[in-house]
């Protein structure tokens, strides 16, 4: 029998992108067990093998269970697979970590910056949890959440200094639609992740000013160019930026209407305030809490983003959108490179 059908993986929590994990990694012979927070999510996983609470037209593995006890969906844990907002990370894991075994390799999906520390997910899980670095990995990549549960085709990056905890998630996670790659430049991986959401945010805002496909695609080229510029300062390879955690993951958000990130720049470019556009999306948009720490890590590492920091005085209501539009098409020309 394989390791990925002797693993055993817990998946903190139950929202769309964690629920799609946990279909993949159940599908790839993983037993998974799902932290709910809601009895009524996790009691219609477990009777109607159904998220009523997110994918209910979607059925699931019958080997998925789910609890909302964090000792019971730990216990045995070979991986603690971590999927909730960015920002609440740091609270609900000291809660969490005492149920955490030795060994347990935890993988995080965040792709966020924390407002308060500007620290990335895994530097906070290592600050929280005292484990040691080679114990965290990263999966990312361009992966809309409902294509995956409608088992259409993806490919991710696993991302973790320990090369054999890396392979050892990649084959836990692997199934005929989804194809992981393995990689150990973590800081490259997650920069690239949460610098996508605020990209995103822009390339939104201009296709709900009508401003065409055009200044989308000088976006989400001069996004990767900013993406990259932070990235290489604060030690990741251009490479990573440019793979399936870069630019896969920038053009997935910045081009589908799936993109959380996307529709609510939408809304902001159609002319909502950013109190109307987030009731009006109605999830975790992860850019618009992280664009502020992207742009102090920006100014820490003194690192030129304009498109980031554009979106940030835009959500602070510091400019309007023609203004916005304005700042970015009024830059000096220079060379590209």
């Amino acid at each position: 029998m394989t390791q990925s059908h002797l693993a055993r993986a817990a998946v903190f929590s139950a929202g769309s992108w964690g629920t799609a994990v946990a279909k993949i990694l159940a599908d790839a012979g993983t037993s998974v067990v799902v932290h709910a927070r809601r009895d009524e999510i996790a009691d219609g996983i477990n009777t109607l093998h159904r998220n009523v609470g997110y994918f209910p037209d979607i059925e699931l593995p019958a080997s998925l269970t789910a609890t909302t006890d964090p000792s019971v969906a730990l216990n045995g844990a070979d991986f603690l697979v971590l999927s909730i907002p960015a920002q609440n990370l740091r609270t609900n894991l000291a809660a969490w970590a005492p149920h955490i075994a030795d060994g347990t390799v935890i993988v995080s999906l965040m792709k966020g910056i924390e407002q308060s520390s500007h620290l990335r997910a895994s530097q906070i899980i290592t600050d929280v949890t005292g484990v040691s670095a080679d114990q965290v990995a990263v999966l990312s990549g361009p992966n809309l959440a409902r294509e995956i549960m409608d088992g259409r085709p993806a490919a991710a990056t696993v991302a973790c200094p320990d090369e054999d905890a890396a392979r050892r998630f990649q084959q836990a996670c692997h199934t005929p639609y989804f194809r992981p790659y393995t990689s150990i430049d973590v800081t490259g991986c997650e920069l690239g992740g949460a610098v996508k959401n605020v990209i995103a945010l822009a390339v939104g805002i201009a296709s709900g000013m009508g401003l065409g496909d055009n200044a989308t695609a000088m976006l989400i080229t001069r996004g990767l160019a900013e993406t990259t510029r932070l990235g290489v300062a604060m030690g990741a390879h251009p490479a990573t930026l440019a793979g399936l955690a870069g630019l896969g993951d920038l053009v997935a958000t910045c081009s589908s209407p799936l993109s959380r990130n996307r529709t609510f720049g939408t809304h902001l470019g159609r002319g909502l305030s950013v109190h109307e556009a987030t009731a009006a999306t109605r999830q975790t948009t992860e850019g618009v809490k992280s664009a502020e720490a992207v742009l102090a890590l920006a100014h820490a590492h003194d690192v030129e983003m304009p498109i980031t920091s554009v979106v940030s005085a835009l959500l602070h209501e510091k400019v309007t959108l023609t203004q916005a539009a304005a700042a970015l098409m009024q830059r000096p020309p220079k060379p590209e490179r």
